[in-house]
């Protein structure tokens, strides 16, 4: 009979103990163990197969035994093999708990000088013909000696595979709560001339914007690329051609005589600023996500260094970057096909200058627009030495780019959310997302960004706002946010338009954070419900688990997320079985009027038995309810549009 197993090897290389497969249905040939990663990087995994002698005199002495069949003989073959088996393990060494074939908190015995004596033991018990034969094989096939053979099994014919990888990310690849904001705009002053110049806020004056973000719950502050703006064909406000004096430009515009990629803008300050800034994000328990955005002004130091990076057009000026109709004259892309080389060791020059200034988190502008094997080898070389750092990936693009950039390393995926609004399309793409996909890809759900204002928002009012962020929050492991959306800003520059008015990309936009509370949009406060239910409930740590329930009318939407003992936010109950955290969330999509359903339940996603009575409890009102499988429900956006219940099976007599 065949035995098979898996040999992990950890990113030093060292082997760890073979894991040990069983099939995993009769007659399917189909194996399947467990083995436990510990640390990120790149691991390594192999399976061996082998004969197992043992499993077959098990199942033939199954049969012959109790029908009296060459009793001694049967029983003497078996003491032969498990002397055989005892004799092989060499040297003591530790067993870990927790193999397969064992019960739940059974531990195999504690070395291998123990598990020998153990087989030892049994081939004597085998031989001794004063013990009925029965009793001989029950010692046999016991679930005690099912642990040690996991542990130790006889192996005869070993054969192995070849190694495959297994890439370890950390948390925060998965699970994180965003924020975006332009250091330019906080603190940023407009004086009492005719003009109204503004004068930049700095990093000094961004980083006093922290402690709002942090009390939000936030767990990472994404800044747009902070590096010097380039003058030539610089962009105005609302991304006209001609910039006025003052407009700052458009901070992916980069680069100009103070410095490209690896400099500071020299109105946000200093590069000591901006470690002050990392520092204090540290300190309030966030980190900070770079901009990295492969793309120069025409004034870059790039361009008069390494012309050969561009590309030249015939009459000899440098091309800059189109989307026909759309022309960006103050952008010049980078040519990947001139000198790759060079291309390629400056970048990874400068992700590595950044990173020693505390950077641990990349947010990718157009991945898209660059050659797979680029960020391929990039993302490989940064994993190897430093297996923290994440890359998202900001690409708006096909699907099959958007997957094969997540297969060749990014960790993290802007998405379609944007765009998908009725209950059907959310959960088709979230069915999507969480299945074949997951395997590859996670997405990051951002509500908005700097260039998307999606017609939902522009006109459903605050209601839409609220929707968006509790759909995002409460589907999405990952979700941001760009500043402004807790003040529910939703003018766009024209109809029809995705793009802001006075759009923050091409000039300050300081707002007035002081008396944010006392505005009627403001939505802060329902944000940081929304992050603090999520840092509160595993089940919404996660992205596989997503389930959606029946409603009989199509603006409202239900979904549960699930999870069993992940997370040491979940107790224990008294018998020692881990407690079900289960998030369950009924949503109005349309922001404008309250709507009526009936939703029905499957309980078998929410770990309940069919028929089960539940109390479900409101995270956003604490009130509660008993549910059954089918449920009323009425939600108005004019209060709050949606339901975050806590389940929790009723108990009897409760």
């Amino acid at each position: 009979m065949l035995g098979a197993g898996a040999v992990l090897r950890a990113p030093d290389g060292s082997r760890q103990d073979l894991a040990v497969m069983r099939e995993l249905a009769e007659g399917t040939d189909r194996y399947g163990g467990d083995v436990t990663v510990t640390s990120t990087g790149m691991w390594q995994f192999h399976v061996e197969a082998w004969g197992d002698p043992i499993a077959r005199w098990q199942h033939d002495a199954a049969i012959k035994i109790p029908l009296g069949q060459d009793l001694e003989l049967m029983l003497a073959d078996g003491a032969a093999l498990f002397e055989r088996a005892a004799s092989r393990i060499k040297a003591p060494r530790a067993a870990r708990p927790g193999r397969a074939g064992q019960r739940p908190g059974q531990v195999v015995p504690g070395s291998g000088r123990a598990a020998r004596a153990a087989l030892e033991a049994l081939a004597a018990r085998l031989r001794d013909d004063r013990i009925p034969p029965l009793d001989r094989l029950a010692a046999a096939t016991s679930e005690e000696l099912a642990a040690i053979l996991a542990a130790f099994p006889l192996r005869e014919m070993l054969t192995s595979s070849g190694r495959f990888p297994v890439i370890v990310h950390r948390k925060r690849a998965l699970y994180g709560s965003w924020y975006e904001y332009f250091p330019r705009s906080e603190g940023a002053r407009v004086d009492g001339s005719a003009d109204r110049t503004v004068t930049s806020g700095t990093l000094r004056t961004a980083a006093r914007r922290l402690d709002a973000v942090a009390r939000m719950g936030f767990d990472v502050v994404y800044l747009p690329p902070v590096h010097p703006i380039g003058y030539t064909a610089r962009k105005g406000a609302n991304n006209s051609l001609n910039a006025a004096p003052g407009d700052p430009g458009s901070p992916w515009a980069i680069g100009s005589a103070e410095g490209g990629h690896d400099a500071i803008h020299p109105d946000l300050g200093t590069i000591d600023d901006f470690d002050s800034f990392v520092r204090r994000a540290g300190e309030l328990g966030m980190e900070v996500a770079l901009d990295l955005a492969l793309q120069c002004s025409p004034d870059h130091p790039w361009v008069a260094k390494h012309p050969e990076w561009f590309t030249t057009r015939s009459d000899g000026s440098i091309a800059y970057a189109e989307n026909p109709p759309k022309k960006y004259q103050d952008i010049v892309p980078l040519n990947f096909d001139n000198d790759p080389e060079g291309i390629y060791t400056e970048v990874l020059r400068i992700i590595r200058y950044w990173m020693s200034h505390g950077v641990r988190i990349f947010r990718v502008d157009n991945p898209h627009t660059k050659p797979l094997p680029f960020w391929e080898r990039l993302l490989a070389e940064v994993a190897g030495t430093d297996p923290d750092v994440i890359f998202l990936a900001e690409a708006f693009t096909r699907p099959a780019m958007m997957a094969g950039l997540a297969i060749i390393g990014f960790h993290q995926s802007y998405t379609y959310f944007t765009w998908r609004n009725s209950a059907d399309e959310l959960a088709e793409y979230l069915r999507e997302l969480s299945g074949p996909a997951a395997a590859y890809m996670r997405p990051n759900f951002f509500v908005n960004t700097p260039d998307i204002l999606s017609e939902y928002l522009q006109y459903g009012g605050p209601a839409a706002f609220r929707v968006r962020a509790v759909l995002a929050a409460m589907l999405a492991p990952s979700w941001g946010v760009y500043s402004g959306y807790e003040l529910c800003e939703n003018v766009a520059i024209v109809p029809g338009s995705e793009e802001y008015m006075d759009s923050e990309k091409y000039q300050y936009r300081p707002r007035d954070w002081e008396h944010a509370e006392t505005v009627a949009a403001d939505i802060s406060p329902f944000i940081t419900h929304l992050n603090m239910i999520r840092k509160n409930h595993p089940a919404l740590h996660w992205l596989r688990n997503v389930r959606f329930h029946y409603s009989d009318q199509p603006e409202i939407l239900c979904f549960s997320k699930s999870v069993s003992g992940f997370s040491q936010s979940v107790s224990a109950t008294g018998d020692g079985a881990p407690e079900r955290d289960t998030v369950l969330v009924v949503v109005n999509l349309d922001p404008y009027r309250p709507h009526e359903a009936t939703i029905w339940l499957d309980a078998a996603a929410l770990g309940v038995r069919a028929g089960a009575e539940l109390v479900v409890t409101d995270e956003l009102s604490g009130e509660s309810y008993r549910w059954g499988q089918a449920n009323y429900v009425r939600l108005d956006p004019a209060g709050t549009p949606a339901h975050i219940f806590t389940v929790a099976a009723r108990q009897p007599g409760g």
